[in-house]
């Protein structure tokens, strides 16, 4: 059945609101606002702001907050800033002390905040919130160990560690040789026609422009890339008439500011990436090759190199090589470069990091074949690490069930990392990072892990506390670390 109602216009005027509307302890924000150590950081965070000196600048919980919260709901920084805008549990996430019908900041400082933040700082925070939380739980659930309990266990190795390595994409077209010459090509037009007009308002007078070709230019970029499939004699011919018209034009720019035409710092910036792109393509193209030292394959985002992968579908991958270590349900960012390397020159520091947050070696080390080296493995051998795979040297003709079991066991608790970078690239943003400059881009795959192991631990107070209610117990949160209250 349908009810049957007057029908009355809404109005915001219409529109009430109970005055005795209060944030709900339960909500998933308010929850989070209390896991994370935000006053911890807030000291660290001031250090980069001179005192007394310039228009005051957003607290620390601000910049984190709305950063965490653009990630967790996958938006835009624009539309972040209007759900914070229209959400009381999101102001009260971001550390604002009365609900505000305005903006809290601009779009664009969110840029700052990530400049600001950084990955180290971030990475921090992350380590520091599942200690704390984690710590707090177990001493309510298990109770405070005694020191002989702890000095017996110091020794021991305990645990499980999961190493792994990824690639994070950059949000850019596909390279190619043509298009990235004709993109250069493009933009020292641009720079030639701005140069131009610098040089008529000086002199007040109607110069002759240089002679660009861009006409002729287009074309024959089109006339390449349309083709389906072009023959490697076409796709010369067509690349090095592309570096003929880079040359005049760069020729032009150089003549112009000898006669006294200023660039700005962003075209004087994107010269100096044109420069290199255009002498990357020219050893390349004279020495009859398809590799170069870094490569430039963006001219927006130049410090975006190719990342070999091997994948089935996609075997080169453009954006950061990040290694990452996996530990009782949390991931954490170890390593990230833009540069291609070898992820089994990580896994020492892995193992010694995990010694010294917990204090104790892991018991074992579940990897795939590439860290599986003669040096890794003495390494573990010498600690009592057992490293998942199997020995080295051929394989026997009879294999015992419990090394069958053992080594399928391995895999399956290895697939974890493999389900957290699955996670981290379909539920948030790693697998297309929009930021387009080096160190916004760092901050936001430390971010993609932080607000993975945010969710994680959310789960887990939920869960803490539906066990204690049914025991008829309260459950009360702080910032850190977490409490029980009888």
């Amino acid at each position: 059945m349908y009810p049957k109602k007057e029908s009355k216009k809404s109005t915001v005027e219409n529109f009430k609101i109970p005055s005795e509307w209060k944030l709900k302890e339960e909500n998933r924000w308010v929850i989070m606002s209390k896991i994370i150590p935000w006053e911890k950081f807030e000291e660290e965070y001031a250090k980069q702001f001179a005192e007394n000196k310039g228009a005051p600048a957003k607290p620390f919980r601000m910049a984190l907050g709305s950063l965490i919260i653009k990630e967790i709901l996958g938006i835009s920084d624009r539309e972040t800033v209007e759900q914070i805008k229209e959400n009381p549990y999101l102001q009260y996430f971001i550390g604002l002390e009365v609900y505000e019908n305005e903006e809290a900041f601009d779009a664009s400082m969110l840029v700052h905040f990530r400049q600001r933040i950084g990955m180290e700082l971030v990475n921090q925070i992350n380590k520091k919130m599942v200690k704390e939380l984690e710590e707090g739980i177990s001493s309510v659930v298990e109770g405070e160990k005694s020191e002989e309990e702890k000095s017996e266990g110091e020794n021991q190795n305990r645990g499980k560690l999961m190493i792994d390595a990824t690639c994070a994409p950059a949000d850019i077209k596909y390279p190619t040789d043509i298009g990235i010459l004709n993109e250069a090509r493009e933009k020292t037009e641009e720079i030639i026609d701005s140069l131009h007009k610098k040089r008529e308002k000086k002199s007040k007078k109607k110069g002759k422009k240089p002679r660009t070709y861009r006409v002729r230019a287009r074309k024959d970029y089109l006339k390449l890339s349309k083709k389906r499939r072009p023959s490697r004699k076409e796709r010369r011919k067509g690349i090095k008439k592309q570096i003929q018209y880079i040359e005049r034009n760069l020729s032009h720019i150089e003549k112009m500011r000898e006669d006294g035409a200023k660039l700005s710092k962003q075209e004087e910036k994107m010269l100096l990436i044109i420069r290199k792109a255009y002498e990357q393509q020219v050893e390349m193209y004279e020495n009859n090759e398809n590799k170069v030292e870094n490569r430039i394959v963006s001219l927006t985002q130049p410090h975006v190199r190719p990342i070999v992968r091997g994948k089935a579908g996609t075997p080169v991958e453009f954006g950061a090589k990040l290694s990452a270590s996996y530990v009782n349900g949390y991931v954490y960012l170890y390593r990230l470069s833009w540069d291609n390397y070898n992820e089994s020159g990580d896994f020492k520091g892995q193992v010694e990091e995990f010694k010294r947050e917990t204090g104790y070696y892991p018991a074992s080390v579940h990897a795939d074949a590439i860290y599986r080296t003669r040096e890794n493995r003495a390494f573990c051998k010498e600690r009592g690490i057992r490293l998942s795979g199997p020995p080295l040297g051929r394989t026997p003709n009879v294999i015992s069930p419990e090394k069958k079991k053992q080594a399928l066991q391995d895999e399956r608790e290895r697939n974890a990392i493999e389900g957290k970078f699955g996670q981290a690239k379909r539920r948030f943003s790693l697998n297309r990072v929009m930021a387009k400059l080096a160190d916004t881009s760092e901050t936001t795959i430390a971010l993609t892990f932080l607000v993975i192991n945010l969710s994680a631990l959310l789960r887990q107070v939920l869960g803490f506390f539906c066990l204690f209610q049914r025991k008829r117990l309260f459950f009360c949160l702080p910032i850190s670390p977490a409490y029980v209250l009888y």
